[in-house]
């Protein structure tokens, strides 16, 4: 079609190439008149097209069209008129000129708030969904047709900013190019707009958006959002008017702060760490991140009562270079200026919000090193605050802030735990960007422990970005390996020291009896650290001889260098021993890491995160997501710049990640999945260590195992006493609460996890198997199952094949002496995790242990691991290795460099 831009900005801009990309011939753009010599973005990108650009001030002049601008329209003989976005009235006999007529892009779901201040309206009236609509334009004020919709849920913490830039911006472009396509295949519908739920507010302008602090807290924080950034939400206070941008619901406790008088507020704010608290009048209260002076200046809210101007910071002869590079940088932006100096002011001078995004990405360009944020431009509005807040970043001297920390505590355990509970990005603990929160529930009672931030797809970037930061500019990529190791020996020592505090929350948040907690959950955990540490500085490459390009000479050599930004997703039944088996190896390699802990049991993984900062572990190396694996998990194995994932789950799951992994980058994939683990017990074994082996392998850490013996194969002719021992042993077991130092058997992880282990025993006395001891559910608060022992389970059995993940022993029995039948028996199966074999017989032991299919295979023992063994498993159990020199090397690549002399 021959079209006609009619619009202006960034979105006007990105509509029109994409209209041109997709074959549109765009006759004319009609925009408006350069600002203080700068020209609207749309007429810059068709001016560098050539595309005619016409800009009228105005189209009618009291009430009338203009004669020779409607003429300078009609001579380009549009087809359609495009809209994107349009801030002057056009004349009818515009409108409707073309064959097509024209159609409008609006930022609300129409009927509803109609009018030029739609989206600060959809969230000044805490709307749950938000959306635009492209309508045919008519005589009305936003009135027409309906040509398309699309809407998006309304996080809790969204502004307009962040409503216009991850849907409204981005999802809005592709549907006008949709619109217009579909215009041209004659498939545009014309549905007429229902006046039943219409809506029309005016347009909110400074002199109208101060915000009335007698009321609800979320009314409060939705006014304030929905002027974030423009108009700017404002209160008074000392007597001047104050903008509040940042605006979140407070979820937890309230933090100590200095009472702050506020006109108008039903009782004083407080100036925290975190920003300024207000509260509503129905007592709950609010968090406000930045203030903005009337002259201009923005400020964290937390500084307000900050004493004077910061001392200024005499720069060297490199930083004053780097400084007249920046004034360049300024001269370009600012092309209406004649001359920077120091008290040009970037806003005041006729800089816009798409002025501070490339502001801060050409800065970024000159130096790569620097953390430089779009607010950052706002707190510093001068040439010479900039460049002081520039050499000052440049310097690290503003990274050493005090860490914050939103703790949950809980007196348990003779002491009082402190949990983080929110996100862990780039260094700092902070609420999930759409503000949601889930609870942590403690499987001894089923109370809830706390509330804990749940990550969005954006937290997932985010923090993508800041591990990517990390590894690419920041100290952790240039930090020598010994050094290094050094942080990682810290942090160690850290865990150490707070190992009874993380023993406690490990068995709190998982159920895990607490002695256990304490000797392997956190003590294999401190092991593994120690363990990778210490090859920090061992990680080597080889020369390798090759054929000399004669009369030259060459020398081959391989150098062992890390991926880049690492994804670690880990599974709920060993929170943290899951977390250090990954991370110790892949921080050891010189990879950042994004880790997302299972959703039921955040609790220690974001403890380490807390720990990690007091070891001086630089910002952005580890991030730590709580949340759920359907959006957090898929995220990260589709996301562009993540470069390796590890993954321990269910196989399904891991399938689904594999695939995720191929389609986005092909990033690299390391799988330890399910098993349904065969331990094979021989008439000849020690009887004594066989039952006490043999109960360890399926009830230790309540069956929540994935190396835990699926099937017992017991010979013959010791079935019945070994069956009857195990039984004997059982009932002395004792089951309670994880914390009492006597109990044997704690609580399963959660309620869906103990209602599948009853259905799975519900199935084993279906099929005929006989339920011998336990199959029920403990007649206690909280998710107690009676440990279970099944006999006489046939081959084609349910739960001879599928995994329990739980305290249920499957026993079958196989004739004497027939060691390659059960062996046979013993390999029928997908999986390959682990494996065992009891005898005292070492030939047969070393015959069974070479033709058993698993990665692991213990003889005379079970669930022996070390951190210096590989663990990992074969055909369904996946790939890949933990612990050892092994699961160093999934998290290097391995470059060859030739070099001729």
């Amino acid at each position: 079609l021959k079209l006609a831009i009619i619009g202006q900005s960034l979105f006007g801009q990105e509509v029109y190439r994409n209209l041109r990309k997709q074959g549109h011939k765009v006759v004319g753009v009609f925009t408006v008149p350069d600002k203080d010599g700068k020209a609207d973005p749309l007429a810059m990108a068709a001016e560098k097209d050539g595309t005619p650009v016409f800009k009228f001030p105005r189209w009618r002049v009291k009430g009338k069209p203009i004669p020779e601008v409607v003429d300078a329209y009609k001579a380009v003989g549009a087809e359609l008129n495009v809209m994107p976005f349009c801030s002057q009235f056009i004349p009818m006999n515009v409108i409707d000129h073309p064959k097509h007529g024209s159609i409008i892009y609006h930022p609300s779901i129409l009927p509803l708030h109609r009018g030029a201040s739609a989206i600060n309206w959809t969230l000044i009236h805490g709307d749950k969904k938000a959306g635009f609509t492209v309508f045919w334009a008519d005589d009305g004020l936003d009135t027409g047709p309906i040509l398309l919709q699309r809407e998006c849920d309304v996080e809790p913490n969204d502004t307009v900013d962040t409503l216009y830039n991850r849907f409204l911006f981005p999802e809005g472009i592709k549907a006008m190019v949709e619109s217009v396509q579909l215009i041209a295949d004659g498939k545009a519908p014309r549905i007429p707009q229902p006046e039943e739920g219409a809506s029309y507010e005016g347009i909110q302008k400074k002199s109208n958006s101060k915000v009335d602090l007698a009321q609800p807290a979320e009314a409060i924080h939705n006014w304030i959002r929905g002027h974030d950034k423009v108009p700017g939400a404002w209160t008074v206070i000392d007597g001047q008017s104050v903008i509040l941008y940042g605006s979140s619901m407070l979820g937890g406790s309230v933090p100590e702060g200095q009472p702050l008088e506020i006109e108008g507020a039903s009782q004083p704010g407080l100036i925290t760490k975190s920003g300024l608290v207000l509260y509503g009048t129905d007592g709950k209260a609010l968090l406000v991140k930045n203030l903005q002076f009337e002259d201009g200046k923005m400020i964290a809210a937390s500084k307000y009562f900050s004493s004077g101007e910061s001392v200024s910071v005499e720069l060297t002869d490199d930083e004053k270079k780097m400084a007249e590079e920046i004034r360049n940088i300024w001269k370009s932006i600012l092309s209406n200026v004649p001359a920077i100096d120091d008290t040009t002011d970037f806003f005041k001078s006729g800089a816009a919000s798409m002025d501070v995004v490339r502001l801060v990405e050409e800065v970024k360009q000159k130096c790569p090193g620097v953390q430089l944020q779009n607010e950052d431009v706002y707190m510093a509005t001068t040439f010479q605050d900039f460049i002081q807040m520039f050499v000052r970043k440049l310097r690290g001297e503003d990274q050493e802030e005090e860490l914050v920390i939103d703790y949950a505590t809980k007196d348990v355990n003779n002491m009082t735990v402190k949990m983080p509970c929110q996100c862990f990005i780039n260094g700092k603990f902070e609420d999930a960007e759409n503000g949601k929160t889930y609870n942590s529930i403690s499987p001894t009672d089923g109370s809830v422990i706390c509330k804990v931030s749940y990550a969005s797809v954006g937290d997932v970037d985010r923090a993508v970005a800041a591990a990517k930061e990390a590894y690419e500019n920041g100290p952790w990529g240039k930090m020598n390996p010994r050094d290094r190791g050094s942080l990682l020996y810290r942090l160690a020592d850290l865990m150490e020291e707070h190992q009874e505090e993380l023993a406690t929350i490990e068995s709190i948040d998982s159920g895990a009896v607490y002695t256990l907690a304490l000797k392997t959950h956190v003590g294999m955990s401190i092991q593994t650290f120690r363990y990778f540490a210490g090859w920090c500085d061992k990680i080597q490459g080889k020369t390798i001889p090759i054929n000399q390009a004669r009369p030259n000479r060459n020398l081959t050599f391989t150098k062992k260098e890390p991926l880049g930004v690492c994804a670690i997703i880990i599974p709920w039944n060993y929170p943290l021993m899951m977390l250090a088996w990954k991370s110790a190896a892949c921080l050891a390699a010189g990879n950042t890491l994004v880790l997302k802990p299972a959703q039921v049991t955040p609790l220690t993984a974001l403890k380490f995160a807390e720990l990690s900062v007091k070891a001086g572990i630089p910002k952005g190396v580890i991030n730590i997501l709580p949340g759920s694996g359907g959006m957090v998990g898929q995220r990260l194995s589709e996301h562009p710049d993540i470069r390796k994932l590890g993954f321990t789950g269910s196989t399904p799951i891991g399938k689904q990640i594999m695939k995720s992994c191929a389609l986005s980058n092909l990033k690299k994939v390391s799988l330890e999945l399910g098993g349904k683990s065969p331990l094979i017990i021989f008439g000849d074994c020690d009887m004594d260590k066989a039952v006490r082996m043999g109960m360890s392998s399926v009830y230790f850490n309540k069956g929540e195992n994935c190396i835990a013996a699926g099937r017992l194969f017991v010979e013959e002719s010791i079935h019945d006493e070994f069956i009857s021992r195990v039984v004997e042993e059982l009932k002395k077991m004792k089951i309670g609460d994880p914390l009492d130092r006597s109990t044997d058997h704690g609580p399963q992880n959660h309620k869906a996890h103990l209602d599948k282990l009853l259905e799975y025993c519900e199935i084993g006395v279906k099929e005929g198997a006989t339920l011998v001891y336990g199959g029920k559910q403990v007649d206690r608060p909280g998710f107690f199952m009676e440990p279970t022992v099944f006999t006489d389970v046939e081959d084609h059995m349910f739960i001879a094949k599928e995994e329990s993940f739980g305290p249920v022993m499957v026993v079958s029995k196989f004739k004497d002496g027939d060691v390659d039948g059960v062996l046979q028996r013993a390999n029928d199966t997908e999986y390959g995790l682990a494996s065992g074999v009891f005898t005292r017989d070492i030939s047969k032991a070393m015959y069974v242990s070479e033709r058993l299919e698993a990665g692991t295979v213990f003889v005379n023992t079970y669930n022996k691991t070390d951190v210096a063994s590989p663990f990992g498993g074969f055909k369904q159990s996946g790939f890949g290795k933990d612990l050892g020199e092994d699961a160093l090397l999934e998290y290097l690549k391995t470059k060859a460099v030739t070099v001729e002399y």
